[in-house]
């Protein structure tokens, strides 16, 4: 048997981190196994349903990497064959029509309430004979659900869950308009698709058993089902824009790598030992279901943003500089050019080994972007005094004769501190703020390695003319 999973998202909003940590766990455990995992977009809601929602859900699993199989299927493609299914359901007897009105709903259930029994529907044209239909009126389809014993599903996750079947109604496979409802929509198209296993968010554990009633009414083999306990905040709550950023293009935004957050992700819910930090190939070898636990996870964007910094440290410094890059354009006062790009992927090993996030390490480098005359904070202007000025003029000279290398510019920088008695202190204070704007750098040495010794010099004459 080939594994099949699926990620199937409704396009009425952001692809949520919920989500993503789905889309995640199908895709490792299909991959794991050897298998496909393939995309559905379930778009039957058009009122709510937009092209800017599917675009977004699209974007979100090419930037976390999460390929998949095949094309993408949308629902609202595939109404025709919902229709058949819930017709041939009538003709096996396993489904009904039902001409209940809203109004005759309502009263069944304001009565039930009045009488303190339980208000799920029993329509009477279960066992009605159709010919006593009233006239003009649309039936909707109802499945004709066991009323005896149990439906019980063998969760992956959960475990062995039951339902007695006196607390399940009738419900509706396809509306008096002829759509299809969702829970019997799904049903069709994972058949269709034939999934093997649905791993998903464990709200829908409800919904999985009226599921598994149309699998069973159809004569259809059931997928094996994991459901996954939800994402919380630190707070126990259920997790909102509160608690800070909850859709995955948020985190591309703020500057967070892929792979930092599909690490997270994985280990919120999933663990394997002490590992904690894993590649996509080291988690696809280890991913399997028997490491989900069965506990709500609470989102840690403190140890979010811990892991993003190992990732950082780990990535290609080339991939960084054209990442810090994108995100300085539109910023003023900037040239940005492949000689820019050189300097601060030639920054980069330094820069890197603090940085959090992308977006710090776009603000840390931006200097090395920018046109002359340089912008001073307050602070950088106060230690460019005449004598500080002075100064930097003999060490220009100094400079300009030296290996423009890490090494060779320290060397110089010792030796001119040395030839006019002063501590190196003295001297790098006034150079960070002459080729930085700023009182705090990098390393001076590797400052002015980066900026390279016409751009150094430059910027020197600029603060000492």
């Amino acid at each position: 048997m080939t594994v099949r999973t699926r990620i199937a998202p409704s396009p009425t909003g952001l692809l949520h981190i919920g989500g993503a940590r789905t889309a995640l766990f199908n895709w490792l455990y299909s991959r794991h196994h050897g298998g496909e995992f393939y995309l559905r977009i379930e778009d039957t809601d058009r009122a709510r349903s937009t092209d800017a929602a599917t675009q977004v859900i699209l974007d979100g699993l090419e930037w976390l990497g999460l390929h998949h199989d095949g094309q993408t299927v949308f629902q609202s493609a595939r109404e025709p064959r919902h229709v058949e299914i819930a017709h041939e359901m009538l003709a096996r007897g396993a489904a009904y029509r039902c001409w209940l009105s809203q109004d005759e709903i309502k009263a069944m259930r304001e009565q039930a309430a009045a009488e303190g029994r339980s208000t799920l529907i029993r329509s009477p044209w279960r066992d009605r004979d159709p010919s006593e239909a009233p006239a003009g009126i649309n039936p909707v389809i109802r499945l004709r659900a066991p009323r005896e014993g149990e439906t019980v599903v063998h969760d992956l996750v959960q475990g062995e869950v039951r339902v007695a079947n006196t607390t399940l109604d009738d419900m509706i496979i396809l509306r008096s308009d002829a759509t299809a409802t969702y829970l019997h929509a799904v049903v069709v198209d994972d058949h269709d698709m034939a999934i093997t296993h649905v791993i998903r968010g464990d709200d829908h554990l409800t919904n999985t058993f009226r599921q598994a009633q149309i699998y069973d009414a159809m004569g259809w083999e059931r997928p094996k089902f994991a459901h996954i306990p939800l994402i919380h905040g630190a707070d126990g709550a259920k997790l909102s824009k509160r608690h800070g950023a909850v859709s995955v293009l948020e985190f591309r935004e703020q500057g967070f790598l892929p792979e930092a957050v599909c690490n997270y992700l994985l280990r919120l819910g999933w663990g394997h030992g002490d590992a904690e930090i894993l590649s996509m190939d080291e988690a696809t070898a280890l991913f399997d279901l028997g490491g989900v636990g069965r506990g709500a996870s609470r989102m840690d964007y403190a140890k979010l943003t811990h892991t993003n910094g190992v990732w950082i440290r780990r990535a290609d410094d080339a991939r960084l500089a054209r990442d810090v890059l994108a995100r300085l354009h539109g910023r003023p006062g900037l040239r940005l050019d492949a000689t820019a790009e050189q300097r601060i992927a030639g920054l980069m090993p330094v820069l890197k080994e603090r940085a959090k996030t992308l977006v710090d390490l776009a603000d840390a480098t931006s200097f090395l972007a920018h046109t002359l005359p340089l912008p001073l904070e307050p602070k950088a202007a106060a230690l460019l005094t005449d004598e500080a000025k002075s100064r930097l003029r003999g060490l220009a000279a100094a400079l300009a004769d030296c290996d423009f290398t890490r090494e060779g510019c320290d060397a110089a920088l010792r030796s001119y501190a040395e030839s006019i008695g002063e501590k190196l202190g003295t001297i790098a204070q006034p150079l960070r703020a002459a080729l930085t704007g700023s009182p705090v750098s990098p390393p001076i040495d590797a400052t002015l390695a980066a900026l390279g010794r016409d751009e150094s010099l430059a910027r020197i004459a600029a603060v000492t003319a």
